[in-house]
């Protein structure tokens, strides 16, 4: 008989190339997140806290920044640490000392005045800026913050209302659309934090300051830009005037050189 040849069936493998180093690094990117990113969230954490406890006074001027204790209470290492600390310092809420260390900065008037000034021009002319080009959407914004606001006074929630009152300048600011602006916007307040959180409750402020975001919110939607930057400039006017009544009651010589 004529011998019939068979046909074996393989089963088809696929052969990949080898990777490479470069490959090799690409596919390890993908596979977990990158340390810097998560350093960096880890950084973010803790200026946001650590800003708020210095603006609440629980870490007065002066308070020496242990970072072998705070890396510990925070379960960091000390790169984030360092991180949100220097952005404080940059932001002139910590003082470092060269061969001593980083002492929460003293509360200093020529700073709050200079602060003050730079965030009256800013949010003067942004305010003005929306005034023309302010959406719906916007004012519903608007309109929400401030009827939340007034929750806050009426459950007298001071922590509420600050970050509130905080929220409502940081919408304006980006309804701009100028990042720099906003981050200027941001250092100017972080060197306010302290005194206007703590003036913030007093002279009948809370009221007040209700009553001034809802002036502005009104005069934005005349679309007068002219309205609107009054409006502005009058309730930064306020803010000073209760400040500068409340800066007696901080002292300026928690020099970080004179605290061990």
């Amino acid at each position: 008989m004529p011998r019939v040849a068979t046909l074996q069936l393989v089963p088809f493998r696929r052969h990949h190339a080898p990777l490479g180093r470069i490959g090799l690094m690409a596919k390890r990117k993908q596979a977990a997140p990158s340390s810097e990113t998560e350093d960096h969230s880890k950084a973010e954490r803790v200026y946001h806290d650590l800003r708020r406890r210095i603006r609440d006074l629980r870490l007065p001027p002066g308070t020496r920044l242990d970072k072998n204790e705070m890396s510990l209470q925070y379960g960091v290492s000390r790169a984030p640490l360092g991180e949100a600390i220097l952005r404080l310092a940059t932001e002139g809420l910590v003082d470092v000392v060269p061969q001593s260390g980083s002492y929460v900065a003293a509360i200093r008037p020529q700073d709050i005045r200079d602060s003050l000034l730079i965030r009256t021009g800013l949010e003067v002319e942004a305010v003005r800026r929306i005034a023309q080009t302010a959406s719906d959407e916007l004012l519903k914004q608007l309109d929400a913050n401030v009827d939340a606001q007034a929750a806050a006074i009426r459950a007298k929630d001071m922590d509420r209302l600050d970050d509130l009152d905080a929220a409502f300048h940081t919408m304006l600011m980006e309804a701009v659309g100028s990042p720099r602006a906003l981050q200027l916007l941001d250092g100017t307040r972080a060197v306010l934090d302290r005194p206007r959180y703590h003036a913030l409750p007093v002279y009948g402020r809370p009221n007040d300051t209700l009553a001034e975001h809802r002036r502005i919110v009104d005069a934005i939607r005349t679309r007068d830009p002219e309205l609107a930057g009054a409006a502005m400039r009058i309730h930064l006017t306020m803010v000073a005037k209760a400040i500068e009544g409340d800066l007696a009651k901080f002292s300026d010589d928690a020099s970080p050189k004179k605290r061990k």
